[in-house]
């Protein structure tokens, strides 16, 4: 069997390396080709070309590089048809994979080909999933509602579970020395601030951030803030928050290692989080959380008119609740925010409120079951009809 994946971030490329272990275990001869970063590299994939020149996101940004992708797309068609593999597992990134599928399909509509993340039609834009559904033969869905969206355009679709969940979580333990090396007293409140990873939403979140925690840390000055960032933002961080209060530690990626990063995120009391899979780290670690998000103008404009649902927040989304308050566009206000991480720290009932709906949403994205690679690789098989159906059975919102 050869199977041909292509990702094209590193949020892609560990769902593409899980996968592939996957794969190997339950078809020892299977054999990989495609375009991959090094999670997929170490496991036995030669990547086309270097997976980073994908890695771009906005209109600005891709315009330049717009007649280099397009050589990519007609380079990897090329590549998919004279390979002939059994199966085409394209990773989320669709403005290319789903160009690539195009060239591909038409000249060879038996090939089976299988998207992995479900696009998040429920959200905004649903014909997204019918114009996938001309090339895309089966979805491997990360959220247990998304199903009966990609049934319904056609397309055959298993909830194969999120990888959060499999994520290692720091310890009481853990949490306790994280405090104990920063100077932080086990009753001193620990407020985490995530103002995003990319240079706009630092920008923009930055600001609010700091004149959100003003007040808060006016009612409660013993409070210590602890500022993960990615290394990319390192610099942009630190400028940003010289001047906010609680002595804000930056633990910037890079310096700092990933367990140190869960200590923290263990440890601390409340976290103020740019919108983002970041909800479902800090519900993985069971830290109760504000979410503030604004966007550029424009489209902040185009999303608010498109939007369908009444909340961003993938816990509230899965738990089907509303316990995490978020403040998006024009909510997204210091004063709002600050009363909300006020009653956080202070609410018993409304931190108790959050942690429930965040077990619920871990226990309904898989914690506990099988590896969401190893699903994804059942699906897959089954798809080619080398292994039985999954049989998972659908969420659907009205039977949570």
């Amino acid at each position: 069997m050869k199977a041909w994946l292509i990702a094209g971030e590193s949020s892609g490329d560990a769902l593409g390396a899980a996968l592939m272990q996957g794969l190997r275990s339950l078809t020892p001869d299977v054999r990989f080709a495609g375009v991959g970063g090094p999670m997929m590299q170490a496991e036995g994939l030669s990547s086309l070309f270097p997976m980073d020149e994908l890695s771009i996101m906005g209109l600005a940004e891709i315009l330049p590089k717009y007649v280099h992708l397009k050589r990519r797309i007609r380079e990897t068609a090329r590549a998919i048809a004279a390979d002939a593999p059994d199966v085409v597992i394209t990773i989320d990134s669709p403005d290319f994979c789903l160009r690539v599928l195009a060239l591909v399909k038409p000249s060879n509509p038996g090939l089976k080909t299988v998207h992995y993340v479900a696009p998040s039609v429920w959200a905004w834009r649903p014909g997204r999933a019918e114009k996938m559904a001309r090339v895309v033969d089966h979805v491997l869905a990360l959220l247990p509602f998304e199903p009966p969206y990609m049934t319904r355009a056609g397309m055959s679709c298993d909830f194969v579970g999120h990888p959060v969940t499999t994520q290692p979580v720091a310890t009481d333990a853990d949490a306790a020395a994280f405090r104990a090396d920063y100077g932080i007293g086990a009753k001193v409140p620990l407020i985490l601030a995530l103002p995003g990873s990319r240079k706009g939403e630092v920008a923009r979140l930055g600001p609010v951030f700091g004149a959100a925690l003003r007040p808060v840390l006016a009612a409660q000055p013993e409070a210590r803030v602890i500022v993960p960032s990615v290394a990319a933002r390192g610099q942009q961080v630190q400028a940003l928050v010289a001047d906010w209060p609680g002595a804000p530690v930056v633990l910037e990626a890079g310096q700092t290692d990933a367990a140190t990063k869960r200590a923290a995120f263990h440890a601390a009391d409340v976290a103020l989080a740019a919108s983002g899979t970041v909800s479902l780290e800090l519900a993985a670690a069971d830290t109760p959380m504000v979410i503030a998000y604004r966007m550029n103008a424009l489209s902040e404009a185009l999303i608010t008119r498109l939007l369908r649902v009444d909340t961003v927040t993938l816990v509230n989304l899965v738990s089907e609740t509303r316990a995490v308050p978020e403040f998006l566009g024009a909510q997204c206000k210091p004063e709002g925010i600050a009363k909300a991480l006020t009653g956080l720290l202070r609410d018993g009932e409304t931190r108790q409120a959050q942690r429930d709906a965040m077990a619920v949403t871990m226990q309904r994205l898989g914690r506990g079951g099988e590896a969401p690679g190893l699903r994804a690789a059942r699906s897959v098989l089954a798809v080619l009809g080398a292994s039985p159906p999954l049989g998972l059975r659908p969420i659907h919102p009205q039977d949570i």
